[in-house]
């Protein structure tokens, strides 16, 4: 049952921490005609910070605030580029969620990583997914961060609330990704990047 997932699990079907996913970004294809095939991508890491409650796991997203140049107003994890300090995705990640929303790294026990994915914005995004305290207080930075929530994994695993929603963009149909509004906690839009995301967790936990 996704809701009383093990870390020991999910360990099992991450690519292990000491094993930087270094393929090609799983859905490249999408991005065909968005950008130039001989981009260089600029590497950036998300925090997948999962949480145990009686209820079960939760998932702990952010919504990003209207401000900000890139995908403002947008529900994502925490996360940004990987900057030259940064000793690869995992510190990358844990550096962006510190300064995002004050997570400490102490409260964070990293499972392993999903596949890399590309974006229109020019990144290829190396997912690191975790065990979060369940202690942790938010203190979002008003700069970046409007609100952070918690979302049941099981809503966000259950194939059925995820729809693929078909537009005309670059001359081509695509398919963009957007799950249900859930029925209690927050309604905020999950889609997108971070739909995407959730989507190569749930292929990844199809391994079990």
């Amino acid at each position: 049952m996704i809701a009383r997932l093990a870390a020991a699990d999910l360990r099992r079907v991450l690519h292990p921490l000491d094993g930087v996913p270094s393929a090609r970004a799983w859905n490249v294809d999408e991005l065909d005609g968005l950008i130039a095939p001989d981009l260089a991508l600029q590497e950036a890491a998300v925090l997948v910070g999962l949480v145990r409650r009686e209820s079960g796991l939760q998932a702990v997203l952010t919504r990003r605030t209207d401000t900000l140049r890139h995908h403002a107003g947008q529900v994502s994890f925490p996360g940004g580029r990987v900057e030259p300090g940064d000793h690869g995705p995992l510190q990358a990640a844990l550096r962006e969620a510190s300064e995002e929303i004050g997570l400490p790294p102490t409260q964070v026990a990293p499972l392993g990583y999903l596949d890399a994915l590309a974006t229109i914005t020019g990144y290829r995004v190396v997912p690191v997914v975790a065990m979060l305290d369940p202690e942790f207080e938010p203190v979002p930075d008003p700069g970046e961060v409007a609100d952070v929530f918690e979302t049941p994994l099981e809503f966000l695993m259950a194939p059925e609330r995820l729809r693929r929603v078909d537009i005309e963009f670059g001359g081509r149909t695509r398919h963009v990704l957007e799950y249900e509004t859930p029925a209690s906690g927050p309604a905020h839009r999950i889609w997108g990047v971070t739909a995407s995301i959730l989507l190569n967790l749930r292929m990844h936990l199809e391994r079990l």
